[in-house]
């Protein structure tokens, strides 16, 4: 296909997808707990099953711009899996927030946030839908 891949992964993903293991023991941290992502530029086939979909979004630096956000959310009846934040690159003391939820990017209450979400985030973008279970 003229592609090139390479991941970061554990023993059972190389030994499952048959992948050549270019590197053992890179973690530094003896128990280490990293959840792995594959990226592509074209999102994957939806599969069988329950989704949870993973979004990176900023907001405005005003108060309750977040729980706005979340209320959106709420609101289509979604329930929020995992909220972290990071710094921001591109102004000092502002925040991006990394969210996980419950749904595929095709269904149609996840589908209605994201459109609401749009009016009330400075940056929104789905990083991608994937299985439940993973």
């Amino acid at each position: 296909s003229g592609r090139i891949w390479s991941r970061v992964a554990g023993y059972g993903a190389a030994k499952l997808y048959q992948l050549e293991t270019l590197a053992h023991g890179i973690q530094t941290i003896k128990d280490n707990y990293t959840r792995f992502i594959a990226l592509g530029r074209e999102p994957a086939p939806r599969r069988e099953g329950e989704a949870k979909t993973m979004l990176v979004m900023a907001t405005s630096h005003q108060p309750g711009s977040l729980y706005t956000c979340l209320g959106v959310l709420a609101a289509k009846r979604i329930n929020l899996l995992k909220l972290e934040s990071r710094p921001s690159r591109q102004r000092a003391w502002e925040y991006v927030f990394y969210l996980d939820f419950e749904g595929h990017r095709d269904d149609p209450a996840v589908r209605g946030a994201l459109a609401d979400l749009a009016s009330y985030t400075t940056f929104c973008k789905v990083l991608g839908s994937f299985a439940r279970n993973t």
